[in-house]
């Protein structure tokens, strides 16, 4: 059985454009139809969706036969937490709240085996292996995993040269949200002072040699992140676009709610 190339750690690489969204239904039935829908990436996220490693495992299963790539987002940068998500079968993981060199570069040592890094080896147990049906698995897998981790706080901000300079990070997001909130403008996503924060940020990883991202529920900021030079842009929530849809849909035939409104200019 051929080893599962990482497509998405490949575009990136060629500095091709991926357009992806976040998922945060939990639902594998869900996950399927947006994996059939024409995005570059799903963000399966267990950070602030309700997810767990048996969740998730439906939702990577119910996308596998589609044209999209899964990205994992961990509820925290735990290298146990890693190792099974790892061998679920996710190769692309998003690490929140990484401030450090040293936080990213235990990230990058998390997804590759010893003496390269610190996974541990089960793949016997395994579906990321075809439970060693993989060929050479164990020798191979190191290649094809792709570590994306996020810079949202100033913290993060000072150390963001050495964070994307750390060997295996493949790319660093930016979480406007959180971002926002630890320069003391929570809910100001898109403050001036916040979006210069995220293009500067944009430039700093690109000298780096690394890919930048960014999500955005505003069609318009997601192509300006594109001009300045992101590379991986989520341009949107399910849960937002199921409740925008739904509360458009009973207005249509019932009129404004009074006092009642979905927000579509905020992902978080």
């Amino acid at each position: 059985m051929q080893m599962p190339i990482n497509t998405f750690k490949r575009a990136l690489k060629n500095g091709t454009p991926q357009i992806g969204l976040w998922v945060g239904l939990a639902d594998s039935y869900a996950a399927e139809l947006l994996a059939s829908t024409g995005f570059d990436w799903l963000l399966i996220d267990g950070e602030h969706a309700p997810n767990d490693p048996r969740s998730v495992l439906r939702q990577l299963q119910a996308v596998a036969a589609y044209p999209v790539h899964p990205i994992v987002r961990p509820v925290h940068g735990s290298v146990e937490l890693v190792k099974q998500y790892l061998d679920l079968g996710a190769q692309t993981l998003l690490i929140p709240m990484v401030e450090t060199a040293e936080q990213a570069a235990l990230m990058v040592a998390a997804t590759r085996y010893p003496t390269r890094g610190i996974r541990g080896v089960g793949s016997a147990l395994a579906r990321a292996s075809r439970w060693n049906q993989v060929d050479d698995y164990v020798h191979r897998s190191d290649e094809e995993m792709c570590v994306l981790v996020q810079v949202e706080s100033v913290t993060a901000l000072a150390n963001l040269e050495a964070i994307a300079a750390v060997e295996g990070v493949d790319g660093v997001f930016f979480g406007p949200a959180d971002l926002s909130a630890s320069m003391g403008l929570i809910g100001k996503r898109m403050d001036p002072a916040v979006q210069s924060a995220i293009a500067s940020g944009f430039a700093s990883v690109r000298k780096a040699g690394k890919a930048a991202g960014c999500l955005t529920s505003d069609n318009g900021a997601a192509r300006q992140y594109l001009a300045q030079g992101a590379t991986f842009v989520a341009v949107g929530v399910d849960t937002s676009l199921l409740a925008k849809a739904a509360a458009d849909l009973v207005t249509a035939f019932k009129g404004p709610r009074s006092g009642a409104s979905v927000k579509t200019d905020s992902v978080y």
